[in-house]
Order: structure tokens, then C-alpha cells, then sequence
């Protein structure tokens, strides 16, 4: 062995370059604080939105029992017609329009007939009265709403998960939980994966041994590791129905041609070169116009009563099962009928009939929709529990359960670091991006002002945490050099 090899050998290790150490601790700093301040500010509304989800989830199985007189038909036998339901219905509430029928989902189940009540549109809602088909008898009448018509149980559930009973005022709450859940989501990912070192399995665990704050952070992060995936469909979804995040989304969406198709319902044709088809100008639904009342009632008669012909019409080209047929009063627009949401059913088809001859003009299938319109159809009504049925509802109880579980210890160990002489908690420490190099955090920075330009709320409460902790850094250092002073 020469010399130099032996000095070689006897060198000391070679070290990391010096800002490499100090710019992951200002990493892992920087989101600790982070996930500890947005955890306080979410909490409280995640923890609202995980338990009227969870009561959503589990409302349309308590309505079935709770409102059984109405859905369920109370005789058997073969339907009467349509046109002959609806005119129960129509005797029922003879001072409001009709405006839809929706035929049962199975057998034994009541017809809906549906009514443009006054006193119910400022909520979005219509009032459904209940037929039983095989006697044309009405067994009841209650309000709906959306397009799965939800029962009052639900429609309040519904307004409390959306914006807690307080109108466009209250949609912050839901949009602010939405906005900050992926943060909150991923940054608890990162703390938890640099505390098992990058063990998939690891993370996957919570010690069952540990007590106190540790065991709680144990069970808090291995918890939310399994709930990950979730947590992030929860926050894209969510987004996808809030007031200014939605927008930008809904536009994206726009630009990008992933907007789902719209029928077509008017019988005028298309003004203007253009090529025909069965799929042609399904993309512009009819222009409203203004009908005189005699003629809207002539219309409406009409309408009704060819309804059984429209709906075997729509079914001989593939729009079957559980349906609702519009009941048009304009004489230039055709009857639509469309597959109503029913558990298992990949998307929806609808069809245009013409009411003079009882005909289809078009059809628009879920096949025919664009790629990223079909996902975020499907993707949606998972969030809501209605596409896999039963199945649906107790996996979205069982989630809001565990992330129930989350937040609450979350808030346990933040009361425990709370210093022993009293006071509350104090958070990470200050400075951790000053840590971090230049080339890495100007980038960041930069990502995370888009990302708050997409989702204003977001950037906005962002923006406050960052002057609220300048603010009280300012105010701690200058009570320090107060009494560093005297």
C-alpha cells in the first residue's frame, strides 16, 4: 500500500455541499409550518364538510324508509299511461304548471310528476308529486331538487355541506376547505415520509405502542397516508362547484373541449350551410321565446299526450330504463327524453322526439362525450355516492369517519405543544425559506402564485397568513428588544 492510498483511506468522509442539509431542514420547516397553520384554518370547516358528506352519503338510504308512502307504489299491476298519470297529478295541483315526468326506477316504485312551484324556485327546487303507476292514484307530493331530485332530508343536508345555510356567503367555507385540502394533504405526506425515511411500508403503519403526542401523530399521519388519495378527489371535485375556482375550472374545461355535449331541442332547422346527421348541431340547445299563454296550454296538452309514444320511441334507439320525458310549451321545441342517474349506470343518454310525429330527431349518448367530460361525470357522482350505489354511500361514510379521526387529533397535538407554563401552542419556528437556496425556492414562490391566481381563495387566505406572520413576528421581536432594552 503506497502513501497516498493510505491517506486515502485514513481521509475523513466526504461531506455534503454545505447549503444541501440546511436547505431540506428549511424544506421540511417550511412545510411543517405551513401544515400547522392551514391545518388550524381548515379544520374546523373540513371537519364540517367530512360530516354532512357523510350524512349525504347515507341520506338517499334514510329517505327510502322516511319517505316510503310517496316513493313506494302501494298496488301492482301493469302502468296506466303517462298521459293518464300526469292528469292525476295535474287534478292534485291544478294551479301550477307542469313541467316534467319521470317514470319509477323499478318496479313498485311511484311515477314523479313535476310541477314549476313559485314558492320553491328561489331554492332551485320543483315540487314532485307521486302517482302510483298501476292506478294512477297520487300518493303524495314532496319538493326536490338537481337533477336526482334529493328529498328535503337531503336538499338540507346538501345546503349545509355547500355553504352551511348562509347563501353565496357561505360557499367560502366550502371553497376555502376545498382550496387548502390537497395542501394540507400533500405537505402532511412529506412531514410523514421524512420521518419514516421513505419507508412505503413504514408510513403505512402507526405504532401501536406509542402514547402521548407521539402516538397521536402516529395515528394521525398513517391514517391520513390511506385516506391520501381520497383527500385529493375530494379537493378536485369540490373544487369543481365553487364560485371562483370553479369558474376558472369551468373555463379550462372549455378551452381544453372537455365540456359535455348539449342536446339540441330546437324543431326549427339550422339557419345557415351545415351538414346534417344524427349528431349534427347537438352542441346549441333552442333559443328561449316568448308563447302566448293559450298557446303554451295547447302545447302542454299536446305534449302530454303522446308521452308514452316518446318514451318508446327513445327506447326502440337505446334511451331506456328509468327516464324523464320534458313536457315542452313552446310548439318549436321537441320533447326530450333523458336517462335519469341510477347506481352502476356509466353516464347518461337522452334523445329528442318530435311531438307532430311521435319521432326521434337525435341522439346523444354518454358514448359520444368527450374523454375528460365522461371522467369528470363519473368522478362527480362518486363524490355524491350516487354511482356505485350502496357500496358508494358506505365508502363515503366510512371516509368522513376516518378523517373525522384526523382532524381531531390534529387539534390534540396541537393543544399539546402548548408550553407547560400555560399559553397556547406555539408554532414551528420562523425563517425557514431563508434556508433554502434561491434556485429552489424562486421557482416554488412562483408555482404557488399561480397556483393562488387559479384558486383565488386560496391565494387570498394565503396572502393573509403570510401578513398576519409578519405581523406577529414584528410585534414579538419588538416586545424582545423592549425588554432587552430596559
Amino acid at each position: 500500500m503506497s502513501v497516498t492510498d493510505s491517506a486515502a483511506e485514513n481521509a475523513p468522509p466526504t461531506q455534503p455541499p454545505p447549503s444541501a442539509a440546511p436547505a431540506r431542514t428549511g424544506w421540511r420547516a417550511a412545510i411543517m409550518r405551513l401544515h400547522f397553520y392551514a391545518g388550524l384554518l381548515v379544520g374546523p370547516f373540513l371537519l364540517i364538510a367530512a360530516i354532512s358528506g357523510g350524512l349525504y352519503a347515507a341520506a338517499p338510504t334514510v329517505e327510502k324508509f322516511v319517505y316510503a308512502d310517496q316513493l313506494e307504489a302501494r298496488t301492482d299491476g301493469p302502468a296506466r299511461p303517462l298521459a293518464e298519470q300526469v292528469a292525476a297529478a295535474q287534478a292534485d295541483r291544478p294551479g301550477l304548471p307542469v313541467s316534467a315526468v319521470r317514470t319509477g326506477e323499478g318496479p313498485g316504485l311511484t311515477t314523479r310528476v313535476l310541477f314549476d312551484d313559485p314558492s320553491l324556485a328561489a331554492d332551485g327546487r320543483q315540487l314532485a308529486v307521486y302517482v302510483d303507476p298501476a292506478s294512477a292514484q297520487v300518493q303524495g307530493a314532496l319538493p326536490v331538487y338537481g337533477s336526482v331530485e334529493a328529498l328535503p332530508i337531503r336538499f338540507w343536508i346538501d345546503r349545509l355541506h355547500v355553504d352551511l345555510h348562509l347563501g353565496d356567503v357561505g360557499r367560502f367555507y366550502s371553497e376555502l376547505a376545498a382550496s387548502w385540502l390537497w395542501v394540507v394533504a400533500l405537505g402532511g405526506l412529506y412531514l410523514w415520509w421524512r420521518h419514516r425515511r421513505g419507508n412505503p411500508r413504514r408510513m403505512l403503519a402507526y405504532d401501536r405502542k406509542a402514547r402521548g403526542r407521539g402516538g397521536r401523530m402516529s395515528r394521525h399521519a398513517a391514517v391520513g397516508t390511506w385516506l391520501l388519495v381520497g383527500l385529493l378527489f375530494f379537493s378536485a371535485t369540490g373544487l369543481t362547484w365553487s364560485k371562483y375556482a370553479g369558474e376558472n375550472v369551468a373555463q379550462l374545461r372549455t378551452e381544453l373541449g372537455w365540456t359535455k355535449p348539449a342536446l339540441s331541442t330546437s324543431l326549427q332547422p339550422a339557419s345557415g350551410p351545415g351538414g346534417g346527421g344524427e349528431h349534427a348541431d347537438h352542441q346549441m340547445p333552442a333559443a328561449p321565446s316568448v308563447v302566448a299563454p293559450e298557446v303554451a296550454e295547447r302545447t302542454r296538452a299536446q305534449n302530454i299526450a303522446i308521452l308514452d309514444r316518446a318514451v318508446t320511441a327513445a327506447a326502440a334507439r337505446g334511451v331506456d330504463g328509468a327516464v324523464q320525458v320534458s313536457i315542452p310549451t313552446d310548439p318549436d321545441v321537441a320533447i326530450t327524453v333523458a336517462q335519469t342517474r341510477q347506481p352502476w349506470r356509466m353516464g347518461i343518454d337522452s334523445a329528442t322526439v318530435d311531438p307532430a310525429t311521435g319521432q326521434v330527431i337525435t341522439v346523444l349518448t354518454f358514448a359520444s362525450w368527450p374523454l375528460m367530460a365522461k371522467a369528470t361525470e363519473l368522478l362527480i357522482n362518486t363524490h355524491m355516492g350516487w354511482q356505485f350505489g350502496l357500496l358508494n354511500q358506505i365508502a363515503l361514510v366510512a371516509f368522513a369517519a376516518l378523517l373525522v379521526t384526523v382532524i381531531v387529533r390534529g387539534y390534540l397535538m396541537w393543544w399539546q405543544r402548548r408550553p407547560k407554563r400555560g399559553g397556547f401552542p406555539n408554532p414551528p419556528a420562523r425563517g425557514a425559506l431563508r434556508k433554502v437556496e434561491p434556485s429552489q425556492a424562486i421557482p416554488a414562490i412562483l408555482g404557488v402564485a399561480f397556483v393562488g391566481w387559479f384558486l383565488p381563495v386560496f391565494g387570498v387566505s394565503l396572502l393573509a397568513f403570510v401578513v398576519l406572520d409578519l405581523v406577529i413576528g414584528a410585534a414579538k421581536r419588538g416586545r424582545a428588544n423592549l425588554r432587552n432594552s430596559t
